[in-house]
């Protein structure tokens, strides 16, 4: 998902090649306004956190856009394309270290594994919303 800061600041297509650009397939895209119930719902591990109110907050303060991305390896990959939490720890090259500048405010969230990825996507798509297709250049990135 880009985050409201993500949207605000015009990244949302610079984001989406990079994930591109590694070879994953979209498969499920939409730009949308947050519920305060999706949001608590997908920060629900963080609920016993001092700083959940404020995710959900910053998630409902303005659009965000809803990806789902296909692919050999998509979450480990994707973790490292995101960089770390922390904008300032993340590597150059990463999306983090490219563009973040603090870690309230870092752009992008990803899915840490496969179940956990699962459950966001149950929590933001409904199956109609998600594709299945596949690129003419799989043959090319893929054994």
């Amino acid at each position: 998902m880009i985050k409201p800061d993500g949207v605000q600041r015009n990244l949302v297509g610079e984001i989406i090649k990079r994930f591109e650009n590694k070879g994953f397939t979209l498969v499920g895209l939409k730009m949308m306004s947050v519920s305060r119930e999706l949001a608590e719902k997908h920060y629900d591990v963080h609920k016993d956190r001092p700083f959940f109110g404020g995710l959900v907050e910053f998630i409902i303060s303005a659009p965000v856009v809803a990806t789902i991305w296909e692919g050999e390896g998509v979450v480990a990959a994707a973790r490292k394309i995101i960089g770390a939490t922390d904008p300032l720890n993340a590597e150059p090259g990463t999306i983090r270290g490219d563009f973040g500048v603090s870690i309230g405010r870092n752009l992008i969230h990803g899915s840490d594994a496969i179940e956990t990825a699962q459950r966001e996507i149950s929590l933001w798509f409904s199956e109609s919303e998600s594709l299945s297709w596949e690129p003419s250049l799989k043959s090319w990135l893929y054994e």
